[in-house]
């Protein structure tokens, strides 16, 4: 049986999920949602570099709303403040579309009150289920994080890690508009609630973090941040433009879940525009480890298939692989807001 898709947002991940959909022979794409004006009209497979398909580009929400269709990845940019796509999930789920988020929604539970009554109630309504979906929020700290700690008979702290090289960001707007690359560090408190990438990042982050703690059977008491931004060590020329010295070229956010009045969860994300501020000069995607008994060290990096020469990351194909193997979960779950479960392997092998 084959998953009737919409695809809601062709950016970098964005059209990695729609080429997934496209290449996959259980996948038929219905929908293609746009925010870009330059694409409206389109033909979805021209935006993704496949066979045309037939799938016009539109920024019309009740066309796509009017839709017949099993699910959506939902793939739009992050939005200060989090919580800010919510309006257009919950008309997604009333109209009986099941929808999957790349960008949170990990545990809306930790928040309780109105903002997850307001989506449990759209599930209800229209019979469908929300999920977060990706590689961090997703699949880093939710599924790998967690499933280490199956081999320890006490449990002190886990640590999750992530290094990110954001030098190939094109988009001057989301690297020093939306990021803060290029600022004047001592003009900016990150641990403001109000800063603009912690009103979108705390809310995420601190699902993340609710999400484990679900897993793990934990009660968290309280989360803290204790994020750094750090100057440029010389003039720096990245993808999106110049960065001077002594302006904002590496932020590092941290986020520590105290239980019991200690910090058992944190997560550790550092995005690097220059090498000068990482503790390792080519440090892996992930590094997790596990303090208890025993410990437990991982280091995860994502590698492009062989032969693959298209602009395309490894990071880009994970965010779609994890979308496409939620797809089938996501649809036959009961409707509801889900916590995504430890495990959503691959179905099957192309030999």
């Amino acid at each position: 049986m084959k998953r009737r898709v919409i695809q809601w947002a062709t950016g970098a991940m964005g059209k990695s999920c729609l080429r997934a959909v496209l290449d996959h022979p259980q996948m038929e794409l219905v929908g293609l949602f746009v925010y870009g004006d330059n694409k409206v009209g389109r033909d979805a497979g021209d935006i993704a570099r496949r066979p045309l398909t037939g799938v016009l580009a539109t920024q019309d929400v009740e066309e796509i709303l009017a839709l017949d269709a099993d699910v959506v990845i939902h793939c739009a940019r992050l939005a200060p403040p989090y919580g800010s796509h919510d309006a257009d999930l919950i008309r997604l789920l009333e109209s009986g579309k099941n929808v999957i988020s790349i960008n949170g929604y990990s545990r809306p539970h930790y928040w309780g009150g109105a903002r997850l009554a307001a989506l449990e109630a759209a599930c209800a309504k229209g019979g469908s289920s929300l999920m977060a979906a990706g590689l961090n929020p997703g699949f880093a700290a939710e599924q790998i994080a967690v499933a280490a700690t199956a081999v320890c008979s006490q449990l002190k702290a886990i640590e999750v890690l992530e290094s990110v090289d954001c030098r190939q960001i094109r988009s001057p707007d989301y690297a020093f508009g939306i990021l803060g690359f290029g600022s004047d560090p001592a003009s900016i408190n990150p641990n403001d609630p109000d800063w603009s990438v912690a009103t979108s990042l705390n809310g995420m982050y601190s699902e993340v973090l609710a999400s484990m703690a679900n897993s793990l059977g934990l009660t968290i008491d309280r989360i803290e941040t204790d994020h750094v931004l750090r100057g440029a060590t010389e003039d720096l020329h990245v993808g999106a433009g110049p960065i001077a010295k002594g302006t904002v070229s590496h932020i590092d956010l941290r986020w520590r879940a105290f239980v019991q009045g200690q910090p058992v969860l944190n997560m550790g994300i550092a995005w690097y525009m220059e090498h000068g501020h990482l503790d390792r000069a080519d440090p892996p995607l992930w590094r997790i480890h596990v303090t208890g008994n025993p410990n437990v060290s991982l280091t995860i990096d994502l590698e492009k298939p062989e032969g693959d020469q298209t602009a395309t990351s490894a990071e880009q194909l994970g965010v779609a692989g994890a979308v496409i193997n939620t797809i089938p979960l996501v649809c036959d779950a009961p409707a509801g807001v889900l916590t995504r479960p430890m495990s959503t392997p691959h179905q099957g092998v192309e030999l």
